[in-house]
């Protein structure tokens, strides 16, 4: 029987919900792991709308579930409604969804708030020694709920222009957990946390170094489930 694994979504498009290329990517190694996947997000207000044509804000207001929706085709729930004992593990994608509706490190940096339901998701499946990956921009969640964790957001120096975002691995290290330096196709296990994590989007790659980034997360996941 294949693992059980919970996908949580923040939304759909990169600059305001969930990264589309990173989910479908994190799905598709699932799928070909054998996994049977449940897709949750939280029933939120997003922070705010983008107009990904222009990457300006928007007008109007958008709720996260109803449009993770569209990246889980219909098929998602509530992620209060998520219960860490019916699955092995728990991924989070990553896009600025994380960094506004799952938390508020967009604003706040490493002083931010984590929105209660992925929270007490978090500490579930931690508490039940389940693994937990995160890619891109969500290894900080894991930073800011788990204190001396390990995890991985790429390079902590913009080589070569490659890592826009280095200066991220920094404030994972001022919140008292250990960055690992990654290349894009690789990922960190934190053994003695079950964390998981890769870089994705947090490096300027091709898309197939990204997929095969988040393969090896999804990859190393299954195995400790």
């Amino acid at each position: 029987m294949g693992k059980r694994v919970a996908l949580v979504l923040a939304g759909c498009g990169v600059f305001d919900g969930s990264e589309i290329h990173e989910a479908s990517a994190a799905l598709v190694h699932l799928s070909r792991g054998g996994a049977e996947v449940k897709i949750f997000a939280p029933n939120i207000e997003q922070r705010d709308v983008v107009n990904h044509l222009k990457g300006s804000p928007a007008e109007e207001k958008r709720n996260v579930l109803v449009e993770s929706a569209r990246l889980a085709r219909g098929n998602i729930q509530d992620l209060a409604e998520l219960k860490a004992s019916e699955f092995d593990a728990v991924i989070f994608p990553g896009g600025f969804g994380v960094a506004k509706n799952l938390c508020s490190w967009a604003v706040d940096g490493k002083n931010c708030t984590v929105n209660e339901h992925v929270s007490s998701t978090l500490q579930a499946f931690h508490s039940a020694k389940k693994p937990i990956g995160l890619c891109c921009i969500s290894p900080v969640l894991a930073a800011k709920v788990f204190p001396g964790c390990e995890v991985t957001v790429g390079q902590d120096k913009n080589i070569d222009g490659r890592f826009p975002d280095a200066e991220t691995a920094s404030a994972i290290a001022e919140l008292g957990c250990k960055h690992i330096c990654k290349n894009v196709n690789e990922s960190h296990v934190d053994k003695a946390n079950k964390i998981v994590t890769t870089c994705a989007f947090m490096c300027k790659a091709p898309l197939h170094e990204i997929f095969d980034g988040i393969g090896t997360m999804v990859q190393e996941v299954l195995k400790l489930a």
